[in-house]
Formats: C-alpha cells, structure tokens, sequence
C-alpha cells in the first residue's frame, strides 16, 4: 500500500514519565476509511498513545514521527488536532447534560447575527448535520439529559463530524450500552467507514471488536506486538498476543453446591424504577440481572441497599424480615454494593488503598472516634495479598491504579466488614481480560465461603458465563427468571422487551 493510501501513521513512538517508559518505539498505522481496533490490557499504552495523537501528550522529542495522510505533522495540543482532521468519542462524553443537542454540538463556536446568536441558524444547521447521519429523530432544540445514551453518543459523534473530522477515535464508547444501543452505534460507524472516515475503536470486548472492525493493533506493556486483519484472526490468538501467554476459558465458573436462602425480596416497590420485585438469593449463588437501559436494574439494587426510598414490600435477609431506610442498614445486615461507577461511588480516589480498604470497617471498629492505624494496615495487607491487588505501597493513592485494582479495592472493603451478600453492578466495565478473569475467580472464591452474589450486567456472554440463573428487567418489572441451562442470549433479549 502506497503512503498516501494511510490516514495516520506513527513510526517508533516513543513516550517517557517520571520513571516510566509508558511507550517503547510503538508503530500504528491506519488505512483510509476503515475501522481499525487498538487493542491490549490496561497499562499496555492504548490511551498514551491515543493522547500524543490528539494531542494531550507530546511524545519524547527524540522518538519518531506522526504522519496523517502522507504528510508529516506535529500535533502539541487538542487545537492542533481537530485542526488535522482529528475527534475523540470517549467513554466518558465531554458534553454539557443541561443544554441542548444544538448547543453542545456548536459549543464554543455559535454563530452569530449582528453580535448575538442565531438561534434558528443554529438549529437548522443542526438538523441537516443529523439527517446527513440519518438521526432525523433527535431533535436539535431536546435538553441533551432527556436523550438515551446511544443519542448522546451520537451527539458526541455529530459534534465531531461538525468539525469537517475524518479520523475519529472511539475510547469504549459501548461500555454502558446495552446490545441494541451497540447495534445501533456499530451501524453509524459502518456508515462514517462508507463515506471515508477512518475509526480508530478501542474495545475490552473482542467480540465487538471483530463485529465492526477491518484490522486490528495489539499494544502490550508499551510495546507494539502486532497487527491483524480481523479476517485472518481468532480472538483466542488475540487474547494470546494482549496477554503474553493463553489465558484459557475467560468465564472462571466452578460448580459449587448452593446453600440456604439468604437473601428473599418480596413485592418490593420504589418510585417509577421498582414495581413489585419478587426474587430469592441462596448461599454459593449468583443471580444474575439482565434488562435494557433505563429498565431498573440498578435502582432495585440501590433499594435494597437503601440508597433509594422502599414505598413498599419486604426484604428478609437469613429468613427475619430486615427494615431497610438508609444505606447503614443494609451494611448492619451484611450487604455491600459493589457500583456501577466505581470511581464516583465506590472510591475516594483521593486517598491511599489502605484508607479505601478500611473506609466501612474504621466506622465500626474506632474506639471513641480513634482509629486503629495498625489493625488497618494488617487488613490492607491482607486484602493486598488476597486479592492480588498490584499496588507499589498500601499508601499509594487509589487514583493511581489500574481500573481493575480499584475494582479489587472496593470488593476488600466489604470483605473487611463479613459482608455475606455482595452486588456486582457492571463491575468489569474497562477491565481489562486478565483483570477481568481474576474477578471472576475471586466471585467463585467468596462463593465457596458461603457468600451470595448479586451480579448486572449489559454484556449477555458475561451474564451466560458467570451466572446459575438470569433475571430479567423490564420497566421496572422482573419479567423471567432463567436457569443458566435454560438461558440463552435470544430468550433474554426476548424478555427484556416484554
């Protein structure tokens, strides 16, 4: 392939931090108009690499070059970039909730008559931008809080469309939508690849990975081990070039036996989200929670956790009848939720892994308001070793590891107060395979100690393979209980639209 034919080029980049050789003379390239998968495990340099791209980072003045459409560039900010073509779609979308679809994709740059903003100019160009991407049904002039997550990727799209970019980069943008959602953003990237767009897609989900894309990278500790055209590869041989080794069946499920019931909920009911929630929990069990987005997963846990208001029903923990009106409740009761955003709900990210680890069991075990410094560090260091948590020092600030260990700090918070009934929600959301497989060990570990678990998830193999039996949620209401033998991805799909 002749040079003009590549979008991006990277040759031999390299990236240096304070004591850390974040990139080691890395290559990437990437054709015109495909879809490329940038894949490896967290700490491989995925995001370094994307950031010298975008910008955010310069690369170490010695290393090589970056070239975009055959011509060689220097990119030193996020202006430099979208001046080149280039746009990012995170995970996280930088946009603003309270305004509208209009505003956010001119945010910045609203055009103007006679020194004030025209309005009508504005939602008029607006609606021509989402027809050319056939989202006739988003409407220009909707508060962007009042769209589905699908939409509001797609106006994170358009915004960057908006800017004449013809490299787009996709950072996990399906991480929490459910499989329609996916369907429907993987649709709208074939149609960018048709009219000559370049995607460059980051995904933990190799599945998706080999739905949608044409070729893809594998980035290891920093390095570049290779590249694929997805039709000449398997995923296992994939997984072997991310991990350095194979890693055999990633869904880590042992056959243990069940227990006593633990955990009954009887027509629990709570706002719009919760209406007559009726399931049992045994000990060695999990019970898996399947539904749609927006259909009230989360909210029945956050009920029964006491996060939100119980308008009515009945929760028995042990076969006694437990009042549940706060959070404290529940964790008297041997309850610990395990959140869907680890990092806003289940972390303080400021704070060492030691002061993470101990942050439930200081409440209870102070004596007079004085904390035990040594019982919390032999706790943390129990946990460290336990779990596997990779972390320099039980000091070093939790902001600091890995999406996986941070994982594995919130679940030792728990175990540092006994709890005996554990909620998963989308706990493995940016985890990366090795990561992942060591939760779900650990997930059998606690089930061999007469431990329950309450495990959501959007990702229908995961729930398939971890699960002893699916729940399914629809509006607010569970529509099926399935076996795992019974359980298949089309009769939960079929469920969670009833």
């Amino acid at each position: 392939m002749s040079q003009e034919e590549y979008a991006v080029e990277m040759e031999n980049i390299t990236k240096t931090f304070p004591g850390v050789k974040a990139l080691d003379q890395v290559n990437f390239k990437v054709k015109k108009g495909e879809i490329h998968g940038l894949v490896g495990e967290n700490g491989a340099g995925k995001s370094t690499l994307l950031k010298i791209l975008m910008g955010v980072h310069q690369k170490d003045s010695e290393s090589g070059d970056i070239l975009l459409n055959g011509k060689k560039v220097e990119i030193n900010n996020p202006i430099m970039a979208e001046e080149h073509g280039l746009a990012a779609v995170y995970q996280h979308m930088m946009l603003a909730p309270k305004l509208s679809v209009a505003e956010n994709i001119f945010l910045g740059q609203q055009p103007t008559k006679n020194g004030i903003v025209n309005w009508e100019y504005m939602y008029q160009e607006t609606a021509k931008l989402l027809k050319s991407l056939d989202l006739d049904e988003i409407n220009p002039r909707a508060r962007l809080d009042t769209l589905t997550n699908v939409q509001q990727e797609m106006v994170a799209i358009s915004k960057a469309i908006s800017h004449e970019a013809n490299i787009l980069i996709f950072d996990e943008p399906t991480a929490l939508l459910a499989e329609k959602e996916t369907e429907e953003l993987h649709d709208t990237m074939l149609d960018l690849r048709e009219k000559g767009v370049s995607i460059i897609y980051v995904n933990h989900r190799l599945d998706e990975v080999f739905e949608v894309c044409d070729r893809v990278t594998v980035l290891r500790d920093g390095k570049y081990i290779g590249s694929r055209e997805i039709s000449e590869v398997k995923e296992d041989d994939l997984i072997t070039m991310m991990v350095g080794r194979e890693i055999g069946d990633l869904y880590y499920k042992e056959e243990i036996e069940k227990g006593e019931k633990i955990l009954e909920v009887n027509n629990l009911n709570s706002g719009k989200n919760v209406k007559n929630a009726s399931f049992e929990l045994h000990k060695g069990e999990v019970l898996g929670f399947f539904g749609l987005i927006g259909a009230g997963r989360t909210e029945l846990l956050r009920t029964i956790f006491g996060a939100d208001k119980i308008d009515s029903g009945e929760i028995k923990i042990n076969q006694k009848e437990i009042k549940i009106r706060k959070p404290i409740d529940s964790i008297k009761a041997g309850i610990g939720l395990i959140p869907e955003d680890r990092q806003k709900q289940g972390l303080a990210l400021p704070l060492s892994v030691q002061d993470n680890c101990t942050l439930v069991s200081s409440i209870y075990s102070s004596n007079l308001g004085v904390l035990d410094k040594k019982k919390e560090e032999k706790e943390t260091k129990r946990n460290v070793d336990e779990l596997n948590i990779k972390t320099p020092s039980i000091r070093q600030k939790v902001k600091f590891l890995s999406g996986g260990n941070q994982q594995k700090v919130v679940i030792a918070k728990w175990l540092n107060v006994d709890a005996s009934i554990l909620f998963f929600d989308e706990s493995t959301v940016g985890i990366d395979i090795g990561a992942k497989k060591e939760i779900y060990k650990l997930m059998a570990d606690l089930l061999k100690n007469d431990k329950a678990i309450i495990f959501i998830s959007s990702y229908l193999p995961e729930l398939l393979g971890v699960c002893d039996r699916i729940a399914v949620i629809s509006e607010g209401e569970i529509t099926g209980i399935l076996d795992r033998e019974e359980a298949t991805e089309e009769k939960l799909l079929q469920l969670a639209t009833v």
